[in-house]
């Protein structure tokens, strides 16, 4: 019986969405093929039809973490830079291990490490984020300070082990963005 001709394409898909999943949430590191795909559900073989190594893989999953962190925003978010911060920065997209995180900010230190076609993925990556972030400002130059306390900011929070002081330092840095963009009202020339 001859496959689908879509089967190809869904198998890697079910390959990048597991991978984005583990990726985001352990890192680059402590994730292995075969861990990616036992949660695929796929054989081992299955893996190199589809990827020419980890990174090779590791590159597309970034990609992929971030289509699918993008679909899961509310409907109405973002319509503004402050709605968009609260999102972001909220404790639930810090702590929630069953959906896909954000990878700009749950890989930020992992990328420094990797090869270029990984470093090239986290750029476009960030850019396309820097465009939705410049979208809601008026000024690339805010877009940009936005985007590095929203990254920055869940990023560092993520990494502590006081959920107090991780839910302040998340609160600080709503509070920088939408002052970021109140700025803005005030600057229009």
């Amino acid at each position: 019986m001859a496959w689908q001709e879509t089967h190809k394409e869904q198998s890697k898909d079910r390959i990048l969405k597991s991978a984005a999943m583990l990726f985001t949430h352990h890192g680059f590191e402590k994730i292995s093929i075969d861990q990616v795909m036992k949660n695929a559900e796929l054989t081992r073989g299955a893996f190199y039809s589809h990827f020419s190594s980890k990174s090779d893989l590791y590159a597309q999953a970034i990609s992929k973490a971030a289509k699918v962190a993008y679909k899961r925003k509310p409907v109405n978010c973002p319509q503004n830079m402050k709605d968009f911060a609260q999102y972001y920065l909220s404790s639930e997209h810090r702590d929630n291990n069953y959906e896909q995180a954000c990878p700009l900010a749950f890989l930020v230190s992992d990328i420094s490490q990797q090869d270029n076609q990984v470093k090239e993925t986290y750029t476009k990556t960030l850019k396309a984020f820097l465009a939705q972030a410049q979208s809601l400002t008026v000024s690339r130059e805010k877009a940009l300070q936005s985007a590095v306390l929203m990254i920055g900011g869940l990023a560092i929070s993520r990494a502590l082990d006081d959920k107090d002081f991780s839910n302040e330092l998340l609160a600080a840095c709503q509070k920088g963005v939408i002052s970021l963009s109140t700025e803005e009202d005030t600057d229009v020339s």
